[in-house]
C-alpha cells in the first residue's frame, strides 16, 4: 500500500515525530455499535456455556460437530462478512470483542473463527475479490462452510519468496495445475474453501526473472486435494490443523484473487488487520489471569497473611495489572484504526501482536507461579478433588503458540525494524548501496544533505515538548517523556545507520532493542490516552491513571537499559560462542544424556524381559 489518509503513529515515532492527533481522542465505540456488540456477545456467551466444555475439548481434541453447526447458525463464521452476502457485517472492534470473549472461554474455538475470517478466504475476498467471486463464495462462508489460509510449507518458514508450491498454466490458459505441500494450515483438514499461495511462472523485468506468487481459491472437492496429515500440538488441542497436499489440482483462472503475481502482497495486507485478533485474545487471557489471582491471592493465607499482601506477590500482581492495561490500550487503539479506514496500521498491528503475545505469556507464567502446584495441576483434576477448576495449566499450553503464529516475535521485530528504516533508505539508500553507480550516489548525497540538514537538528531542539500535554494532568510528564524519547530514538537509529551502514541489517540485536524502545513508547502513549478517555467518562475513578502511571514508570526503566545495551553489549562475543556450538566445538557440554532418536532396543530391555517372564 502506498497511499494513506492517516499516517502511522508508530512509524512517525521512529522518525522523532509525535503525532498526538493519531491517538487523541482515544477512539471510543459509538453507542449503536457497542449495543450491537453487547447483544451479540451475550448470545455467543450463552451458547458457549450451554454447548462447549473447554476441558472436554482439550481432553478429546475435538469440538463437537453439532456445536460447530450451532455456532454457524449463530453467525460466528460470518462476523466480518458484509450483510449483503449473508454475514453479520460486524465492525473490527465488535469482531475482536467476540474473539476475546470466546478465547477467554475456549482457545480452540476462538482459533476456528480467527483462522476462518482473519486470514482465511473472507478477508482477502472482501479486500481484493471480484464481484463474481464475492457472490459465489461469501454467502457460503457466511453460512458456515469452513475456510483456511495455506501459505507455509514444510521447507519454507518465514521466507515465502522461497515457496516450492507451483501453479502451472494449461496450454489454453484457462486453468492452473497446482502441485505442492502446505504445512500447519489451521482449519485446513476440515476446510471447504481455501486460499492457496503458489508460484506462477516468473515474470521478466529488465531482463531478469522475477518470482511471481499468486493467490488461488481452492475447493476441497477439486480432484487432487488431499489431507496428508492432521497435526497435534501441546495446546489448542481442539483446532483442526494439518499438512495439505495438492497433486495436479486443476484450478480455474477465474479463481485467482486480485491478479497474477500479487499473492504475497495480498497475504501481507490481509495479515495487517488479521493479526489483531491475537492481541485481543491475549488481552482476554490476561484479564482471566487477573480474575483468578484476585480470588486466589486473597484466599490463600501463608505466615498469617493472604499471599497477595506479601510484597513478593504484590509486586507481580501490580505488574500484571499495569501490563494488562497497556495491552488493552494498544489493542483497542489499533483495532479502531482499522474501522477508521485508509490508515497505515502495518506497524501498529505488528507491534500490538508482538507486545501482547510477549507480555501475555509473562502474565500467564506468573499466574501459574503464584498459583503454585494448583497452577500446574489440570482444571479437571482440581475439580475432581473439590477445588475450583481454574485451568491455568491449559491456559499456558494454549497461549504459548501466540508468540509464534502470524509472525514470530523475532520476525515481527525485524519487520518493524525494516519499516522503521525505510524512510531513511528512501533518502540514503543509493549512497549506502555499494552497487549503486556514481551518478546515483551523487544524487543521493544531495538528497541526504537537503533532508538531514533540517531533520537532524530538529531531533535535538525539542524544547517545546517540556510544556505540552497539560490535559493529561499527572500523566503529562509521561507524555512529554514519550515525545522527547521519540527524538532520542530517531537520533539513535540514525547513528546506528551511520555506524553500521549496510551491515545494520545483520545486527539483529541492535535492531531488536530499537524496536523494543519504540514498542514501549507506543504502549506508554496508548496507556495515557486510554486512561484519559476512561477518566473523562468516570471522573471519580482515578484507577486508570494509576495503572498508566505504573506502566510508564516501569517502561522508563526498561527503555534506559535498552539504550545502554545499544551502546554497550556482548552481542559479538555471544555470536562467537553460538558459532562454536554450531561448529561442533562444545559437544562435551552434551554428555550424560540420552539424545532424541536413540532408543533402547526392545529385545534388550530388562523391564520388557521381566514382563515377558512374568506373563
Amino acid at each position: 500500500e502506498t497511499e494513506w489518509r492517516h499516517p502511522s503513529f508508530v512509524g512517525e515515532l521512529f522518525m522523532g515525530r509525535f503525532l498526538r492527533g493519531r491517538i487523541l481522542p482515544y477512539p471510543e465505540q459509538s453507542d449503536e455499535d457497542r449495543r450491537i456488540g453487547d447483544d451479540y456477545l451475550a448470545r455467543v456467551e450463552a451458547f458457549l456455556r450451554a454447548n462447549i466444555d473447554p476441558d472436554l475439548v482439550d481432553q478429546t481434541g475435538e469440538i463437537p460437530a453439532e456445536a460447530i453447526q450451532g455456532l454457524a447458525r449463530l453467525g460466528c463464521f460470518g462476523m466480518k462478512i458484509p450483510k449483503e452476502y449473508g454475514g453479520l457485517g460486524l465492525s473490527q472492534v465488535n469482531y475482536n470483542r467476540t474473539i476475546a470473549l470466546v478465547a477467554s472461554y475456549c482457545g480452540s474455538t476462538a482459533v476456528w473463527f480467527s483462522a476462518h475470517q482473519s486470514i482465511g478466504v473472507p478477508q482477502p475476498l472482501k479486500m481484493f475479490g471480484s464481484v463474481e467471486q464475492k457472490k459465489k463464495y461469501l454467502p457460503r462462508l457466511a453460512r458456515g462452510e469452513i475456510s483456511a489460509f495455506a501459505l507455509t510449507e514444510p521447507s519454507v518458514g518465514s521466507d515465502p519468496a522461497q515457496m516450492q508450491t507451483t501453479a502451472t498454466p494449461t496450454d489454453d490458459g484457462k486453468f492452473f495445475i497446482l502441485n505442492g505441500d502446505k504445512l500447519w494450515c489451521t482449519n485446513g483438514p476440515d476446510a471447504d474453501i481455501l486460499v492457496v499461495m503458489a508460484r506462477t511462472p516468473d515474470k521478466i523485468v529488465n531482463g531478469k526473472a522475477k518470482k511471481q506468487i499468486t493467490a488461488f481459491i481452492v475447493e476441497k472437492t477439486m480432484p487432487g486435494f488431499e489431507v496428508a496429515h492432521r497435526c497435534s500440538f501441546m495446546g489448542l488441542r481442539g483446532i483442526s490443523n494439518g499438512l495439505l497436499r495438492f497433486n495436479n489440482v486443476r484450478v480455474p483462472r477465474e479463481n485467482i484473487i486480485w491478479g497474477e503475481g500479487l499473492g504475497l502482497k495480498l497475504a501481507l495486507m490481509t495479515l495487517n488487520a488479521g493479526r489483531l485478533t491475537l492481541p485481543a485474545a491475549s488481552c482476554a487471557a490476561a484479564k482471566l489471569c487477573i480474575t483468578i489471582l484476585r480470588d486466589w491471592a486473597n484466599e490463600r493465607v501463608q505466615w498469617g497473611a493472604a499471599i497477595g499482601r506479601h510484597e513478593a506477590i504484590s509486586q507481580k500482581i501490580a505488574r500484571i495489572m499495569a501490563d494488562t492495561f497497556a495491552m488493552e490500550s494498544i489493542t483497542w487503539l489499533s483495532t479502531a484504526m482499522v474501522d477508521r479506514g485508509r490508515a497505515d496500521i502495518r506497524l501498529e498491528a505488528a507491534m500490538a501482536k508482538l507486545f501482547c503475545s510477549e507480555r501475555g505469556w509473562e502474565i500467564v507464567d506468573q499466574t501459574l507461579q503464584i498459583r503454585g502446584g494448583r497452577g500446574y495441576e489440570s482444571g479437571p483434576s482440581l475439580k475432581n478433588r473439590g477445588e475450583k477448576g481454574y485451568a491455568v495449566e491449559r491456559m499456558m499450553r494454549d497461549f504459548r503458540i501466540n508468540r509464534l503464529i502470524e509472525g514470530s516475535s523475532e520476525i515481527l521485530a525485524l519487520f518493524i525494524a525494516r519499516e522503521a528504516l525505510d524512510p531513511h533508505m528512501q533518502v540514503a539508500g543509493d549512497l549506502l548501496n555499494p552497487k549503486s553507480p556514481a551518478g546515483k550516489k551523487l544524487k543521493s548525497a544531495l538528497k541526504i544533505f537537503s533532508f538531514y540538514s533540517t531533520w537532524y537538528p530538529a531531533r535535538w531542539l525539542n524544547i517545546t515538548s517540556w510544556f505540552k500535554h497539560g490535559e493529561f494532568g499527572t500523566l503529562a510528564s509521561q507524555m512529554r517523556y514519550v515525545e522527547r524519547t521519540s527524538n532520542k530514538l530517531a537520533r539513535t537509529l540514525f547513528h546506528c545507520m551511520g555506524r553500521y551502514r549496510a551491515g545494520l541489517e545483520r545486527r539483529q540485536m541492535i535492531l531488536s532493542r530499537l524496536v523494543d524502545i519504540g514498542t514501549e513508547l507506543f504502549a506508554m502513549s496508548s496507556s495515557c490516552a486510554h486512561a484519559l478517555a476512561l477518566t473523562k467518562k468516570k471522573p471519580a475513578d482515578g484507577t486508570p491513571f494509576e495503572l498508566a502511571e505504573l506502566y510508564c514508570q516501569m517502561a522508563r526503566g526498561r527503555i534506559k537499559r535498552l539504550f545502554h545495551d545499544i551502546r554497550s553489549n556482548n552481542d559479538r562475543f555471544s555470536n562467537r560462542v553460538a558459532g562454536d556450538m554450531l561448529d561442533g566445538k562444545m559437544t562435551w557440554l552434551e554428555e550424560g544424556i540420552i539424545p532424541p532418536g536413540i532408543e533402547t532396543k526392545k529385545e534388550e530391555s530388562p523391564l520388557r524381559n521381566a514382563h515377558v517372564a512374568t506373563a
